[in-house]
């Protein structure tokens, strides 16, 4: 069983992503990208893993991890961002939509975010 986690939504933002993205996030997120944690250059696998100790969210823009890996097997959900490109420009509007996913983000699963 994990332990409790704070009332703070912990998130995770995948290395493909800018860190600037960090400040479009609503209040009550703490959020750290894959390369401040260190974790930069893990196998999908291996970042699931890490994450789920600290985090409760991965955001990232990786459409083939829900078929790659096994969700139910992390805990915590994952959060795909699907933009027109994986440019800063089209990601920061999805970005700001985190919080609407909130509510039905369970660890073990994906949710999408379209443009």
């Amino acid at each position: 069983m994990s332990p409790p986690r704070s009332a703070w939504v912990r998130v995770l933002l995948d290395e493909m992503l800018d860190r600037r993205l960090k400040r479009f996030l609503p209040t009550g997120i703490d959020a750290l990208t894959v390369h401040e944690r260190g974790w930069g250059s893990k196998s999908n696998g291996e970042l699931l893993d890490l994450a789920q100790h600290e985090f409760d969210i991965l955001v990232t823009t990786d459409r083939g991890i829900p078929h790659q890996q096994d969700l139910s097997r992390f805990d915590l959900a994952v959060v795909i961002l699907r933009a027109r490109s994986n440019s800063y420009e089209d990601l920061v509007p999805l970005v700001g939509q985190v919080s609407t996913v909130l509510p039905t983000a369970r660890p073990g699963g994906a949710l999408l975010i379209n443009a």
